[in-house]
């Protein structure tokens, strides 16, 4: 599973960089053409940035809750399960040690 998911995600990077490079190029002779500016172009960029990082997180957002609900389907315990269990005990410990 963790392979497939490296491997999807490899394959998310690529087309991503691809379609980046194309994007580029685009901007590039449009830029020569004289039919976008710079600051145009900077515009066009920061824009695709904060999509696209808008994007990553939304799917780093619901990639955790699959993760999050196929481990709970799953009856998997979580570190967080075992922290409240150590708490636990170390308070009955404690009460049992008060009671002594």
């Amino acid at each position: 599973m963790r392979d497939t998911f490296k491997k999807g995600m490899t394959l998310g990077l690529g087309l991503a960089t691809l379609s980046k490079e194309q994007a580029e190029k685009v901007i590039d002779e449009l830029m020569k053409k004289g039919e976008l500016s710079r600051e145009e172009s900077d515009g066009i960029f920061q824009d695709w940035e904060r999509k696209g990082e808008e994007s990553k997180n939304y799917i780093d957002d619901m990639m955790k809750e699959r993760v999050n609900k196929l481990l709970e389907e799953l009856e998997v315990v979580t570190k967080r399960d075992l922290r409240a269990l150590e708490q636990r005990i170390t308070q009955l410990e404690n009460q049992l040690r008060e009671k002594e």
